[in-house]
């Protein structure tokens, strides 16, 4: 008869790792044994584990160092559980008085199946080991990079002033303007360039977009910039220089993101053959990949209940006795799945009649808030998507009837009966704590008195100030 027995390791990523084995009434067999992710090293610690028993391996996730631990672990048939960091951070202070070492985490994580039973789920996948997974993070990653660097390049044409990005606009950039300002962002070589080539490399750049009104338009900033600095203080080349180096990193990463779209739709394809995430209301091939990439198999999950719980966007509950009422969203799991589906769900309730009617009476009925009401219908959309999938059947779109429809219909049928009126979208707006702020009257605008200015400086010395008053 084989023995339930628990191995806690906790993980280092350059330092050696500590492990404890447990037997399944919480005694240690034995404690502090330290090794590194090497054949030789894992097959020392498996020679103490007993051939007869049944393991379960107990560890916290740290950075990518667990993978191949992992990995050869499941291949000697050992049952792994990934703990978050504050569950065994909690049970460590319980024990230790805030004190730490490895030996006790490896010895508070072998006796957690015993202490908490109900909080371990085995692993399903290896995470960062899955290609999808870490293709969709790249992406999300890229994208986050470039809005940074088109910020930086908004600013930087700032000290320009006002009129390029009149003319140029702003954030997300065309690559007719991030030619000019590569090349030209320095208004003396743009003025001496003249309108005529000027026109010629904008209607090259736009394929004909634009002409001559445009050109006259860039060459009136260049002379209002010369106009405001015309005493002098900023360097235009080397202004143009710094500009031009921050779109050779945003024409990098748009490369980087082709490559990387490239690779998501190919790794897509053989995830999800038959295109079932895919076939979401208006689920384009990136964010079906970005849902089901970082979701991974909805069928490991034991029921659909625990997919919308996955997500973190299911409410929390507070209980005390009698009284219980319901949280904000867990906000448990992924952060990038959960802002992956909320831009789907605000696609879907423009396409899918049944979503958009739920929108509608969040917002207009309930009084909802537009962020709060689509939070509310990603779960909808996700527990759909995974039920699809279980059942291995695409997603049809359906008015509230339940007649199948195309998306053109639907998307007529969602203008037409479920579009909240502009009144109601002003009174659910809420005003955020730094507009509120702003609105404040500081001491600095406050509306001076009329008396004449202090000679002496301000002092708090109570005598000072009766004798002045005296």
């Amino acid at each position: 008869m084989s023995t339930m027995m628990t191995l806690g390791i906790d993980v280092a990523v350059r330092a050696k790792h500590r492990a404890t084995l447990a037997d399944d009434r919480g005694e240690y067999v034995w404690s502090g044994h330290g090794f590194l992710t090497a054949p030789e090293e894992l097959e020392r610690l498996w020679a103490r584990v007993p051939e007869d028993a049944e393991v379960t391996v107990v560890l916290e996730p740290t950075r990518n160092a667990w993978v191949p631990l992992v990995a050869w672990l499941r291949a000697r048939g050992a049952q792994v559980v990934l703990v978050p960091p504050e569950q065994s951070k909690d049970l460590r202070r319980y024990y230790s008085k805030h004190a730490k070492n490895d030996k006790l985490d490896s010895r508070i994580l072998a006796r957690l199946p015993l202490l908490h039973p109900e909080g371990l789920r085995a692993l399903d996948d290896l995470g960062p080991a899955d290609a999808l997974k870490r293709a969709v993070r790249r992406h999300a990653t890229l994208i986050e990079r470039r809005t940074a660097s088109y910020h930086r390049l908004d600013c930087l044409v700032e000290l320009l002033g006002p009129a390029w990005s009149q003319v140029l606009g702003t954030s997300d950039y065309s690559n007719t303007a991030l030619v000019v300002l590569e090349r030209y962002a320095d208004p003396e070589k743009l003025r001496r360039l003249g309108r005529a080539r000027l026109a010629r490399l904008l209607s090259k750049h736009s394929r004909g977009q634009w002409r001559e009104d445009k050109a006259e338009l860039l060459l009136g900033a260049a002379e209002q910039t010369l106009t405001l600095w015309e005493a002098g203080g900023l360097d235009f080349t080397e202004l143009a220089a710094d500009i031009a180096s921050e779109v050779a990193t945003i024409r990098a990463l748009n490369e980087q993101l082709t490559l990387v779209d490239e690779r998501i739709e190919r790794l897509y394809e053989q995830v999800d053959p038959a295109g079932i995430f895919r076939s979401g209301p208006a689920m384009a091939t990136t964010s079906a990949a970005g849902i089901l990439g970082r979701l991974g198999d909805p069928n490991r999950f034991a029921n659909l209940g625990a997919v919308r719980a996955y997500t973190g966007l299911v409410p929390g509950v507070d209980e005390s006795g009698q009284a219980g009422h319901h949280t904000g969203p867990t906000k448990a799991g992924d952060a990038g799945l959960r802002h992956q589906l909320y831009l789907a769900a605000e696609r879907a309730r423009l396409v899918d009649p049944t979503l958009a009617a739920k929108y509608y009476r969040l917002v207009v009925e309930d009084g909802r808030h537009h962020v709060s009401a689509v939070c509310h219908i990603a779960p909808i959309l996700i527990t759909r998507l995974a039920a699809c999938w279980r059942n291995g059947e695409r997603y049809i779109v359906r008015d509230i009837d339940g007649r199948p429809i195309t998306e053109a219909e639907g998307r007529e049928i969602c203008a037409e009966h479920y579009r909240v009126p502009d009144e109601v979208r002003r009174r659910r707006r809420r005003t955020t704590t730094t507009q509120r702020q702003k609105g404040r009257t500081g001491r600095r605008d406050e509306e001076s008195t009329k008396a004449a200015p202090a000679v002496d400086p301000s002092r708090s010395d109570p005598t000072h100030t009766n004798d002045i008053a005296a």
